[in-house]
């Protein structure tokens, strides 16, 4: 009875353990910083500090769910805010911008998805080569230098804009979540991504064209770490060329720690968001307690590798 009552007691720490350590994250800052930390005002700013990172790891999530990598989805992000704010100052509305620059990161995760499966190579190779592509072509369109003049306010509107206390972004964020856990978990399209990431050989076997569907899903994470950067030219007002670099990795760390969450060691939205929280809320609650930005860069970083080592050592146990 005692070793059942242990295993029961392991198995809910290994599910629910993202979960509780979001709770605890949240205790922990409460308690230093209850006027600051516990209010509605940096609720609604938490969540809207979620948003991008979370546009741009959910398409991450779906590149993990066929056990690849894509290391220029932050590239690609700093493209896209580049990219639209040009667009904009030029005169191009807002939305057009975005649907633009979205198709075109489409096209950049076509490419990717293109070379890794037709000629066989590491996926993580190809992109870092490509995020290099990239970043070189996003220096050249900005001229090197950050994006401000000139950018018209209604540009901003996407990123600023708020329904009472609710940030427009934050409701952006619960909408790509609430699509694309139904896109995972009752399509055909997500049932063939994780069969593809858990028997690659045995999908091949049974008809289902491994390559088209690998392709598909770099396409989908080129255009939502785009769009994401756009959504960030407008929260900011401004366009750097390495404005996305910072969320690369944060987003593929984010994927890991989801990973523990509903499907042990398989990516998932729910799981994914859980990670991104983690993240902001760390973030958040170490600005308001003024906490050096290099601690909180160690920090992140030992997170990271906790995260990568636990969810390695469930593997192990579930083996």
């Amino acid at each position: 009875m005692e070793q059942t009552n242990k295993t029961g007691i392991k198995d809910m720490c290994r599910q629910y353990g993202t979960l509780m350590a979001l709770a605890a994250i949240c205790i922990l800052f409460g308690i230093l910083r209850p006027r600051a930390f516990v209010s509605a005002v940096n609720f609604w700013n938490i969540t809207r500090q979620m948003a991008i990172l979370a546009v741009i790891t959910i398409g991450a999530t779906l590149i993990m769910s066929v056990e690849e990598f894509d290391l220029s989805v932050g590239t690609i992000a700093s493209f896209g805010g580049v990219f639209s704010a040009v667009l904009a100052i030029r005169g191009m509305p807002f939305g057009a911008a975005l649907v633009l620059a979205t198709v075109c990161g489409l096209f950049l995760g076509c490419v990717n998805g293109f070379i890794v499966t037709r000629f066989k190579v590491m996926s993580f190779i190809i992109t870092l080569a490509m995020s290099r592509v990239i970043y070189g072509f996003t220096y050249w369109l900005s001229g090197g230098a950050i994006i401000f003049n000139g950018i018209p306010a209604s540009f901003k509107f996407a990123g600023t804009h708020k329904f009472g206390p609710v940030p427009l972004l934050t409701l952006v964020m619960i909408a790509a979540a609430g699509v694309f856990f139904y896109v995972t978990e009752y399509t055909a399209f997500g049932r063939k991504l994780y069969a593809i990431g858990g028997n690659e050989q045995a999908v091949r076997i049974a008809g289902i064209r491994v390559e088209r569907y690998k392709t598909m899903a770099f396409a989908v994470a080129g255009a939502m770490a785009c769009c994401a950067g756009v959504l960030l030219a407008s929260r900011v007002g401004s366009a750097s060329p390495t404005a996305g670099d910072a969320y690369m990795l944060n987003a593929y760390a984010a994927v890991f720690i989801g990973k523990t969450m509903l499907r042990g060691g398989v990516p998932n939205v729910l799981g994914t968001m859980a990670g991104v929280a983690i993240f902001t809320v760390l973030a958040n609650g170490l600005t308001i307690m003024q906490v050096p930005a290099y601690i909180q860069n160690i920090m992140t970083g030992l997170i990271i590798v906790c995260a990568v080592v636990a969810q390695k050592l469930g593997s192990r146990e579930r083996d």
